[in-house]
């Protein structure tokens, strides 16, 4: 539920198969902030978005946050006075949101600042986040170690412009950006992270053959040895 999006979301990228799960417990997650208390210095989240694998809306709503809005980063965050009038109070939005994040892997870029806005924990192994993943910055031709933004690999591997306008981001759109950086290397990324669980998950146990080495006589104490000759 929620309203339509000012920007409808643009056609999905490339797709491939989601290889740690099906395309069904994949979502993508973005939210526009605003600022509280003392100089707007208080993030709390204004707006949510979350759209399905395939690009639909699942759920895009503002939100009213807790504290009066002393900045409301309209040129960041899209966000006017208007919009939060009769917005969703924070902690139902939040609930709605935690029910369809629940048993789902994430899409978003830098996505910990929505998780933090939104007071969720999300397990870490169901994070793809498309700011600290090195996959994109590969295949940007980017340093390996370089962080780049959400408008910059946008632009580069999707050709498309996105955070241009001047009435500030939009959360849908954005969604939809980190969505379909994931699709063109998901399935590397969760190749990569299967070998990773399997390397944690694999028993640390000494084999026969090491077992064997120490029940030669040099690993023994002299009498035993003489005495069992």
């Amino acid at each position: 539920s929620g309203f339509s999006s000012e920007t409808s979301p643009p056609p999905s990228g490339r797709s491939s198969p989601c290889l740690s799960s099906c395309s069904t417990s994949v979502v993508a997650l973005d939210c526009e902030m605003v600022g509280t208390g003392p100089g707007g210095r208080c993030n709390e989240l204004a707006r949510c978005s979350i759209l399905n694998y395939h690009g639909n809306v699942l759920y895009d709503k503002y939100i009213k946050p807790c504290q009066p809005v002393t900045d409301f980063r309209t040129r960041w965050s899209g966000i006017q006075r208007h919009h939060l009038q009769n917005a969703t109070p924070f902690y139902q939005a939040r609930e709605e949101i935690r029910s369809i994040l629940e048993g789902k892997v994430v899409v978003g870029h830098s996505i910990h600042n929505d998780f933090e806005a939104l007071d969720i924990v999300h397990p870490g192994h169901m994070i793809r986040d498309t700011f600290t993943t090195r996959l994109l910055s590969r295949l940007a031709g980017f340093p390996r170690e370089r962080y780049s933004s959400l408008k910059i690999l946008s632009s580069k591997l999707l050709n498309r412009k996105i955070q241009a306008g001047r009435k500030g981001h939009c959360s849908v759109e954005d969604a939809q950006a980190a969505l379909d950086l994931y699709k063109l290397v998901e399935g590397e990324w969760e190749q990569e992270l299967q070998r990773k669980l399997r390397d944690d998950q694999a028993p640390c146990e000494p084999s026969f053959a090491s077992s064997n080495h120490y029940m030669q006589d040099e690993y023994w104490p002299e009498e035993v040895v003489t005495e069992s000759q």
